[in-house]
């Protein structure tokens, strides 16, 4: 899939999907190779076999990045809108036919096995397999069976690096060639080609075991594509047909029946049902749709014909959006694959080194090239690299598609991680503890204004407005028949109010504190009376005089005490900033549970807030949903956004939370605990692996067949056990 995305004026990101990797030396060979270009920052996972790489795109072309990765002794294509559909067919053709290869394989290697049964007897020969038909069965095996390993190991050494291949080929032939010249010239010595075969076939069924593995690792992104629609209802000319989803534009009617999913997004024109977002929320409970509501493309209408008008095609919709979310989050990097990569890259060599020490020890030591063979083989065959390259990636993936199926959209690997390791969670009031929907409450008239002028300049300054507060002024003057006056000359303070002039007269909104900012006189205990009730109050002036007082309020998210409850059992405090007043926000503070809080912040105080609270040393992570969040969004280690916020809310944090529900966030750090742990868990695996069988290797305590299948099982271990996380479900995910 082509992610070509503007980075800046002169940079741009593209990932390349790439062949021959076989494991994570491959990857690191790769990486080291694209960030020797100029200006180039590539990172790349052998997990999903693709490599993200940021580039100079004035001086340097795709086409330069694939010739570069071509003279590393691998091959990569650039990516096209059907490069997925290509490379999963590719993928199952290659499948479908190593498994005939292995079928093949096993087969000649059988009568191996059963010789080696028979040796463990105490017998040394067996007439009924004599020496040159184990010669004549041995050689396709070895050449023919796996030939993969040779070209492998030719392509990796030729780009002036070293992968598994190199030890594989190395190792068996060292057993083939010896055991050749034992039958062939008559040289003295045991024969081991039942250790090359065994070798070669076991390898070749741990590959395909971990083939296996990988795609269903990968499967979250294939049970997202498979959600799309192909068809649409729409109408043209005044009759109802039925058409690609391809050839859908904006703008379209279409039609959505019962039980069908919705093609596109867009608005419902007319019609009423209830839809099923659960794909993009996690929320099993349908969603209500009447005229004017967004659709989204996927999702579920389980009742009522609705019209619809198409807003976002292709790549523009929703759907779209979390495809490529979870895309990139599962080949991006974690902060804690970082040593497993230099491990990675110098592996092939060391082990090479370890064997031929090995070779030359046990020669010295018993003077019989035979008996130095097998340990120096058995070192080559147990190494592996794949493990470690796996044990991370393989985690995100699953760990990230899991969040994705619960309506959490983890933007990369490092939020996934590092989600799992805050110790403060700092939260906006309005959107995120509260509902975002407030109402006004009372209208406090000052003398004898009437309550409909005080909502003239009200709405009249709040038209332009999209903050909710501002909103709930201008239904409620619409309510009352109220419609807003032009103004000009309008001007923000930020975190405070606004003015314009209206009628030639200056025109005040705000706080209390605003508007005394500017001389005019308030009833301070009505403010007081109103702001202890938990209402957030605007004061409203015109011509120096104030006009009256406005009560909004907006609920407690009926979640919102038990998602700060469960954050302090994880050991989580709950810290919530806000620009209302201290009185409303200590209401709503103690409603939720939250024992610290700050009120009267402008955006940037927020932001100092946070960076302050990392300075001592806190892991700090920040939820919010408005524009005015943004800054303390890119100032938290770890960012949430709920979904229902604005763009620029979503654009700059790291989890996107779809169900607008801090319960949400709560599941985000489960996650990402569990994901972290499955990691680690993997890691030590692949460590301890290497760590006690190369040593036992070396020492001659395994024989080169027992050390081939414990190198085929190791990737399939760690891909196995990241695919556990399949299991995890929200614990407050869906009701």
């Amino acid at each position: 899939m082509l992610t070509t995305t503007s980075a800046s004026p002169k940079a741009a990101t593209i990932d390349l999907p790439i062949s021959g990797m076989t494991c994570a030396a491959c990857a690191a060979r790769i990486e080291k190779t694209l960030n020797r270009l100029p200006d180039v920052h590539a990172a790349v996972n052998f997990a999903t076999e693709k490599a993200h790489i940021e580039y100079p795109a004035g001086t340097i072309a795709p086409a330069d990045l694939i010739t570069a990765i071509r003279k590393a002794g691998y091959d990569a294509q650039e990516p096209t809108d059907n490069s997925d559909a290509e490379r999963k067919a590719e993928r199952l053709a290659v499948y479908q036919r190593d498994l005939r290869l292995f079928t093949i394989s096993a087969m000649l290697t059988l009568p191996f096995v059963a010789l080696m049964l028979y040796m463990l007897t105490g017998a040394h020969h067996a007439a009924w397999f004599p020496p040159l038909a184990q010669l004549l069965i041995a050689t396709p095996v070895q050449f023919w069976i796996g030939r993969r390993f040779y070209v492998g190991a030719w392509h990796a050494l030729r780009g002036g690096g070293a992968n598994m291949d190199v030890l594989i080929a190395l190792g068996t032939s060292m057993a083939y060639f010896y055991s050749a010249a034992v039958v062939l010239i008559g040289l003295e010595g045991h024969l081991y080609f039942e250790a090359a075969v065994s070798i070669i076939t076991l390898i070749f069924l741990g590959k395909l075991l971990e083939s296996r593995a990988r795609s269903r690792a990968s499967a979250a992104i294939e049970e997202l594509v498979r959600l799309q629609p192909q068809t649409a209802r729409v109408e043209r000319d005044g009759a109802i047909i039925e058409i690609p989803v391809a050839q859908l534009r904006v703008g379209d009617t279409f039609i959505v029946r019962p039980g069908d999913a919705v093609p596109v997004d867009g608005n419902v024109i007319d019609g009423r049902s209830s839809i099923d977002e659960s794909l993009l929320t996690g929320e099993s409970l349908p969603v209500d749709k009447i005229a004017g509501s967004p659709v989204y493309a996927a999702t579920i209408n389980a009742q009522g014909l609705l019209r619809c008008k198409a807003t976002g095609i292709g790549a523009d919709t929703a759907l779209a959006g979390i495809i490529k979310l979870v895309e990139e989050a599962q080949g991006s990097k974690a902060p804690i694959q970082r040593l497993a990569d230099v491990i990675a890259g110098v592996f092939v060599p060391v082990v090479v080194v370890i064997a031929a020490l090995t070779f030359a020890g046990w020669w010295w030591y018993s003077g019989s090239f035979a008996d130095a063979l097998v340990p120096a083989v058995a070192v080559l065959v147990i190494a592996c690299p794949c493990a470690l390259g796996l044990a991370t990636p393989t985690a995100i993936m699953v760990g990230s598609g899991a969040g994705a199926r619960a309506g959490v959209l983890i933007k990369n690997a490092e939020a996934l991680e590092l989600a799992g390791h805050i110790d403060t969670l700092v939260v906006d009031k309005t959107g995120t503890l509260t509902q975002g929907k407030p109402a006004v409450t009372d209208c406090e008239v000052v003398g004898d204004i009437s309550e409909n002028m005080l909502l003239g300049v009200a709405a009249a300054l709040e038209a332009g407005s999209e903050h909710p507060l501002a909103r709930a002024v201008l239904e409620y003057a619409r309510s009352r028949g109220v419609s807003p006056a032009a103004v000009s000359d309008f001007t923000a303070v930020p975190g405070k109010g606004v003015q314009a002039l209206l009628d030639g007269k200056v025109a005040l909104l705000g706080s209390p504190q605003f508007i005394a900012a500017e001389g005019v006189t308030l009833r301070d205990s009505t403010v007081a009376r109103l702001q202890d009730q938990g209402k957030t109050v605007i004061a409203v002036a015109h011509d120096g005089i104030a006009l009256g007082l406005i009560a909004i309020t907006d609920p407690l998210r009926p979640t919102s005490a038990e998602a700060v409850a469960a954050l302090q059992s994880l050991g989580i405090e709950v810290i919530m900033l806000t620009g209302d007043n201290r009185r409303t926000a200590e209401h709503i503070a103690k409603q939720a549970g939250i024992h610290r809080f700050e009120a009267d912040l402008l955006p940037r105080d927020k932001a100092r807030v946070i960076n302050s609270l990392q300075q001592q040393g806190r892991r700090v992570g920040m939820i919010g949903d408005g524009v005015n969040d943004a800054p303390a969004l890119a100032a938290a280690q770890v960012s949430f956004a709920i979904g229902a916020g604005s763009d620029v809310a979503l654009h700059a944090a790291d989890v996107t939370l779809m169900r607008s529900d801090m319960l949400s966030a709560v599941d985000a750090v489960r996650l990402s605990r569990v994901t972290f742990r499955k990691i680690k868990q993997n890691l030590f695996f692949a460590f301890f692996y290497n760590v006690l069988g190369i040593p036992l290797a070396a020492a001659g305590l395994l024989n080169p067949v027992i050390a081939g299948a414990a190198m085929a099982m190791s990737s399939v271990s760690v891909v196995s056990n990241s695919l556990l996380l399949k299991r995890w479900r929200p614990q407050h995910g869906k009701r």
